[in-house]
Formats: structure tokens, sequence, C-alpha cells
């Protein structure tokens, strides 16, 4: 996973020799600190053998090319995991046009075919409890995940929070797909009071700025809209209808809830049908984390765009991902608003404002959106457009609670971790173990009993506790 094209300028030779001069970036700390801390310590490749290797060496030459994605063994999506950290590898959300492509995913199969054999060896007795490990997708948290459920071991998955100083954990699965399935009783009739709603109000208007985020995609935002309106050309005294992308080759996995084939498709067939509607006019902001994201996207939604229709329709607005137009004054201004798989929509229902969608976004699910479950709902719901007015007190209630469960409940701070400069955004800041005894930290005891004892990872802002951001370093 650490594996990035912009890290390896002779592609030929990473397909052939792989990532020699990564390994020891990250292998030797790690296991400095645990040998300091007096951990046993089991290297992954002590679990293969030679038939191992050479089983997974044959397979990854052998078998077809397009068998690759939708390969199975024991009903773990071995092939599914490789394609995705091809794709994250190139940066891209299809392969054409990549003269390395085919020998750099046969790699990426061969490294998922050896994670789960060490890993199946690795579980195959009663000597875990359970896995935590970070992400569980792609190469090789994926196949470590999905090989650990297979064999009866309890997964628990963590990833940095966009709220600094938290962290979000998920049982059984990578949160991408927790969020989507995690029951609608664990915040709907959560304790909730005019002091949550204002709490919750005050941290959405800061991410117009990100300012009590880790990461902030947008430097110094234009929120003037007569500016905008000027910088893009459209119209906000008639009907506007908002699309946000997601970056094209993030986590291209299988998604039960999605419309389309993929996000591009969704893009391309949504101006298709605003091309044969003039009255309304489409705002299309690409996501600006195609060029300032931790991997920028080799794959670029306008080129796509370009590729399909040589010219748009006068009625056809694109805000391209360099632009310093504030997607949420823009978004804020719009009749409704089309996503794919964007967390923005828990943002813009909050603010009362419609939302269509038709991938796995969060917000799905939770009585506050416009689903669609097939592309035929998907046009006739676009067939309803533009809609009678925002969406009324009740349901912005209802959306505001959920974002504050999204955002404060489910993103769990933990008191010893710090903000810092440089990657990971984050250190540890403790004097001794003693500070991380029970008891000391109302987030981390969440985060314990939840690996622990198989308790729901909710940190129950909503009592009283403290929920500011951990000072910096």
């Amino acid at each position: 996973m650490m594996c990035e094209i912009s890290w390896h300028s002779d592609l030929e030779d990473f397909a052939t020799n792989g990532p020699r001069d990564r390994c020891s970036s990250c292998y030797k700390p790690a296991t400095a600190m645990l040998a300091e801390a007096q951990l046993h310590q089991i290297g992954l490749s002590s679990q293969l053998s030679t038939s191992d290797r050479n089983r997974a060496r044959e397979l990854a030459r052998s078998i077809a090319l397009d068998k690759i994605p939708t390969y199975l063994i024991d009903g773990v999506p071995v092939g599914e995991h490789a394609m995705a950290g091809t794709l994250r590898f190139f940066a891209r959300g299809d392969l054409r046009g990549e003269p390395y492509a085919e020998l750099i995913t046969r790699r990426y199969f061969e490294a998922s075919l050896l994670t789960y054999y060490a890993c199946r060896h690795l579980f195959g007795g009663d000597k875990f409890d359970v896995v935590v490990l970070n992400h569980g997708i792609y190469v090789p948290q994926g196949l470590i995940a999905e090989t650990a459920r297979r064999q009866g071991v309890r997964v628990v998955t963590w990833h940095p929070a966009y709220r600094r100083g938290c962290f979000i954990f998920n049982h059984d699965e990578t949160y991408h797909q927790g969020l989507l399935n995690e029951p609608i009783e664990h915040w709907v009739n959560m304790k909730w009071r005019a002091e949550h709603r204002t709490q919750i109000e005050d941290y959405l208007q800061s991410r117009w700025i990100g300012k009590n985020d880790w990461v902030t995609f947008h430097r110094d935002p234009e929120f003037d809209i007569d500016a905008i309106s000027r910088e893009i050309g459209v119209d906000f005294s008639r009907p506007v209808v908002g699309l946000l992308t997601n970056v094209v080759w993030d986590a291209q996995l299988h998604y039960r809830a999605n419309a389309f084939p993929g996000m591009l498709d969704w893009l391309l067939k949504t101006i298709a049908y605003f091309a044969a509607r003039p009255e309304l006019q489409l705002l299309i902001r690409i996501h600006p984390a195609e060029m300032t994201g931790t991997v920028p996207s080799r794959q670029l939604a306008i080129d796509e765009i370009g590729r399909t229709f040589q010219s748009l329709p006068g009625n056809i607005f694109i805000i391209p991902p360099n632009s310093r137009v504030s997607t949420y004054v823009a978004m804020t201004k719009c009749n409704a608003v089309l996503i794919y798989g964007t967390k923005t929509g828990v943002e813009l229902t909050s603010s009362g404002i419609p939302v269509i969608v038709a991938g796995e976004a969060w917000i799905r699910g939770k009585g506050l959106t416009l689903d669609a479950r097939s592309q035929e709902e998907y046009l006739r719901l676009l067939d309803t457009l533009p809609l009678a007015g925002k969406l009324d007190a009740n349901t912005r209630d209802r959306a505001l609670k959920y974002a504050y469960h999204f955002f404060f409940r489910r993103m769990i701070p933990i008191d010893a971790i710090v903000q810092a400069n440089g990657w990971p955004p984050f250190a540890v800041d403790i004097e001794g173990l003693s500070d991380l005894e029970p008891g000391k930290s109302s987030g981390l005891d969440v985060i314990c009993e939840g690996i622990l004892f198989n308790k729901p990872f909710v940190y129950h802002a909503e009592d009283g506790v403290p929920t500011s951001a951990p000072s910096s370093i």
C-alpha cells in the first residue's frame, strides 16, 4: 500500500523487482518499537512455505488478466483487493494506456495471494481473538481482514478521522462500508438538546476552512457568491443543480448500494441527461483532492468529460479541482445536489439542501436523502427536478443529529494523540504508561472496550464529555 507511482520513476524496475527501496523505512522502525515494548513479533513471511510462494507466483503469471478482479479463494476476494491496490498505485480508476499495467497488476495479485496464504496459516488455530489493523482495504490490509473473518477471528479496523485528534474505529469491516451499514438505532434516539445542535452547526461551519480538521483541501477559499458566479458563469438566479465528484481511483471496491458501475459512468450519464434539460443548470464541482490529495490523481474527471463531450452544452458548468471556489457556498445555492460517494452529503443535508445519492455515500439510507437503487430509479429522480424547496425543519434536525453522531460520536478523540508537522500529522504525547490507564482518556476507554469486549465504537459526546481538539505540538 505504501507504493505510489510518483515514487517509482522506473516502472519496469518496479514491475520486475517490486518496492525494494520502500520496505526498510517502515519495517525497521516498527520492529524497533515492538522490540522495545517487549512484544512478540511474528513475521508474515514466516508463515509462508516454498510451495505457497511457488503457487502464488505461478497463479499470478498464468491467470487471464481479466479474471483477476473477480478471483476468489474460499469466498475471499483476493483479486478485488489486488485490483484496488493496482489502481491506487497508478492513481487511476482504470488502466487504459499504462504500458506496465499488466505486469504491476500481476505483482499486486501475487502479493494478495501471499498475504492470503500467510494469514490462512496464521489464523488457522485458536491463537487469536481479534485482529486490529488500519484501513481494512487494499494489499495487504484488506486480505488480512478478509482472511481473519473467514477463519472466525474478529476484526477491528481504524483510520484517522476528519476532526483533529480523532480516529474512526469499526467492527468487522472498513469504516467505508461500516458507516453505510451502521444501524440507525445507534444515533436516532440519542440525547439531543439545543447545545448539541449549536455544537455541530459551529463545527460544520468550521469545515468551510478546515480549521478543526487534520487535513483540508481548500486553501483561502472564495466565499463571495457574485465572484463565484462571474468565475464559473453560472446564474444562481435560475435553477441550479449541483454535482460533486469523487477522486476517480479512490477505493474502487464493490459496494452493494451502487446504482452505476463506477463514478465516471454516473458522471458522464448525468451530463448527458442534463444536456437534454436546458431549463436546468448543472454545476459540477471536481474534487479538489484530484490535485491536493495524498495521492494526486493521474486520471482527471475533467479530462474524461472532455474525452466524451467535445463541447459542453451552455447549461453545464465545471468548477475545476484547482479553483478557489468554496464547494460549500456553491452547493448551498443549488436547488439540489447529486452525489456518488462523497461524505459532503452529511453536511449538505444538515444545511437543508436536498441530496440525490447514486453511490455508496454514507448519508444513504438514513432517511435524509433520495437514494437511487438503479440507473432507472436515478433518472426518475432527476425527472423530478427542480424540487419544490429545501428540506423541512424535521428532516434538517434529523440530518444535524446524524452529523453530530458522525463527527462527534463515531470520531473518537484520544488525549494522548496530538497534532504534529509532517506525515503522519499526529504524534503520541505521554509521559508514561500511567497516562494510558483506564479512566485517564474516555476516548481511549471506548476504543479499548470495543477491541476487547466487542462494544460499539461510539463516543458519547452528548453526555457532556469535552470534545474540543487537543492542543498542538
